[in-house]
């Protein structure tokens, strides 16, 4: 057995997970070069929610930070996570933008990508793949861990064989809702380790208090990787301490060979920015304890909050339990699909409307049309006839991958953001994001020619309302 190598996540996921993604790059520059010392097999810096924020939050162009971390890190892998046929985004976009924005990510310095399908559609993943490794970087193929009676250790045995099939370099098992029991995990690494030949990845959330134990056995079982954050930005919804598991595992078959000294002078210089966020409310202590609803009703951390802030907007906030109780069966009523976004959006959504109009699918958003339509992708399971006609009537189930349905939006888009144009990245913040980049586009032209930043927050404030 070779020794467990880490991902650390402090850079992405876990102020994606604490702090709602707001760590700034000014605040990541100062300790690059040690985490770069560290050893670690890759640090997870950008993708996810990092790209939106920058450039909604921050006033920062994400790819400029995807720059200034490659010219600081010159020996550790940087890793990005990305949502498939969805980019960085919550819709699919035309094969054109999918091939271009990896392109962009991997010439900006971008070593690994994780490409992942709410749905578990591999259909969703293939143009993304197959460019990661024309572009010469790691494609890692990630399975959406769920919990359901369709979700069985032979189901994502076939799916792990058909991701090593689609030319995966590795695998990633994504437990996003923290929902991964030790034993089972055990069990199906195992499994995985049987059948797959590629490295095997794990990456968990300790939402549910369960996953530096599921680590561990995950580590008996063989994986190969484990994804951690340095302990001022562990636990809670985000991932098990990086400093434990390292001190767990030294002097055993799995020693990672990370020293802890080198560790602690990490997590010193991140404690101030724990500190800071605590103060100024980024950090919410409620994301910080256990919370065992996300074993119950399957719900992860941040769907949790989401449902909370919809009910307050309706002032129906004693509807809470009634909510949580109808996610699982409207989960059910969709063919079980894994929630992570934009899929516990759309289940999420649907609840609430369910509960609060007092009729199951009284209410219907589009995007839950849109879903049951196959706009998507292939759901776990069939969606019961019953259940179409009641929220798409007789309209058409499409049964195709569904960016065969969409044009090339690359040269159009160009057209319409052209007059912003100052690198050829910018087409593509555009394409995800055209109002915030376009907020942010005029921002840079602002402070480019000395314009009162005041005069332009103000700006900003206009166009956001």
């Amino acid at each position: 057995m070779a020794k467990v190598r880490i991902t650390e996540t402090i850079l992405r996921d876990a102020h994606q997970s604490l702090i709602a993604t707001r760590m700034k790059t000014e605040e990541m520059l100062p300790i690059l070069e040690k985490l770069d010392d560290i050893g670690y097999h890759s640090l997870e810096m950008w993708g996810g929610a990092t790209f939106d924020a920058s450039l909604r939050f921050l006033n920062e162009d994400p790819w400029e930070r995807l720059r200034t971390i490659r010219k600081k890190v010159k020996k550790t892998k940087l890793q990005m996570l990305l949502r498939g046929q969805n980019i960085l985004g919550y819709k699919h976009y035309a094969d054109d933008v999918v091939v271009e924005f990896v392109k962009r990510a991997v010439a900006n310095g971008i070593d690994i990508i994780r490409i992942f399908d709410a749905l578990n559609d591999v259909r969703n993943l293939k143009v993304a793949l197959e460019t990661t490794k024309k572009e010469g970087a790691h494609a890692q193929a990630a399975i959406s861990y769920t919990t359901s009676p369709v979700h069985t250790t032979e189901s994502y045995v076939d799916l792990a064989k058909e991701m090593e099939n689609m030319g995966a370099d590795s695998i990633c098992i994504k437990d996003m809702s923290g929902l991964l029991t030790p034993y089972y995990a055990y069990e199906l690494i195992s499994a995985l380790k049987d059948t797959v030949k590629i490295p095997l990845q794990l990456h968990s959330h300790a939402t549910s208090g369960l996953a530096s134990m599921t680590y561990l056995k995950g580590i008996e079982a063989g994986v190969d990787i484990i994804d951690t954050a340095i302990s001022p930005f562990a636990l809670g919804t985000s991932q098990p301490p990086t400093e434990p598991l390292v001190a767990t595992l030294k002097d055993s078959k799995y020693d990672t060979g990370l020293s802890i000294d080198k560790l602690n002078e990490i997590a010193e210089y991140f404690k101030p920015l724990r500190e800071k966020s605590m103060e100024n409310g980024l950090l919410n202590p409620k994301v910080l304890g256990v919370n065992i609803n996300t074993l119950i009703y399957q719900v992860p951390g941040g769907m949790l909050s989401n449902l909370v802030s919809q009910l307050k907007m309706q002032n129906a906030l004693d509807k809470f339990e009634d909510v949580l109780k109808e996610v699982p069966r409207v989960r059910e009523d969709l063919g079980y699909p894994p929630l992570v976004t934009p899929t516990s959006q759309i289940v999420g959504t649907q609840a609430v409307l369910n509960v609060i109009t007092g009729e199951r699918y009284k209410m219907i958003p589009k995007e839950v049309k849109a879903y049951v339509k196959g706009m998507y992708g292939r759901p776990t399971v069939p969606i019961k006839e019953e259940i179409i006609k009641k929220i798409i009537g007789d309209e058409e189930v499409i049964t195709c991958r569904p960016a065969d349905l969409i044009e090339p939006q690359l040269q159009a888009i160009r057209n319409e953001m052209k007059e912003y144009l100052e690198q050829e990245e910018d087409v593509l913040s555009y394409a995800l994001f055209p109002q915030v980049a376009k907020n942010f586009f005029e921002y840079r032209q602002a402070m480019k020619y000395n314009i009162d930043s005041d005069f332009v927050d103000m700006e900003l404030k206009t166009y956001a309302v």
